[in-house]
């Protein structure tokens, strides 16, 4: 396999990101808008909520996106697939 490429890299500091913004303000995201500008600059917007143990029922943490099975194609239609195996 290649090395990643520059999109991947900034998938997986994306992921790692919204990962810290989990942990730290307590919350599970469920919407995102993503922007990527011609200089290759991301921004984001996620929206979610507070955990509710109860309610949400989460099984285990993400702690972090690994560079395993890394990938950010677009296809023929024009839609992007990212994939990315995370650390637990």
């Amino acid at each position: 396999r290649c090395a990643n490429s520059d999109r991947e890299i900034l998938l997986a500091d994306w992921l790692n990101a919204v990962v810290y913004e989990m942990a730290t303000r307590r919350m599970i995201f469920s919407r995102f808008h993503v922007e990527i500008a011609e200089d290759g600059t991301l921004s984001a917007t996620a929206a979610g909520e507070p955990v509710d143990v109860a309610r949400h029922s989460p099984a285990v943490e993400v702690k972090g996106a690994t560079l395993t099975e890394l990938a950010v194609k677009q296809r023929e239609d024009g839609l992007w697939i990212a994939q990315c195996v995370v650390d637990v």
